[in-house]
């Protein structure tokens, strides 16, 4: 969690100056859900992004139903 803060300070809020509590809000939370969780590798998936471990699964299940 700490390394989270670490680079949520350092790739967005430390470079820019938000106006309004909504904003930093907005921004923050685009951050996490369009870039943080989709394109950081993650050791837990093999050190793999979320979008290739989604894509490795979707390929795995539809090879899976082609057999059947």
């Amino acid at each position: 969690m700490e390394s989270f803060n670490a680079i949520l300070k350092k790739e967005e809020v430390n470079q820019r100056r938000y106006i309004t509590f909504e904003e930093a809000r907005l921004a923050i939370f685009e951050f996490i859900e369009s870039w943080y969780n989709n394109k950081r590798i993650h050791s837990s998936l093999g050190y793999i992004t979320p979008n290739e471990k989604k894509d490795y699964t979707m390929k795995k299940r539809h090879n899976l139903y082609k057999k059947v």
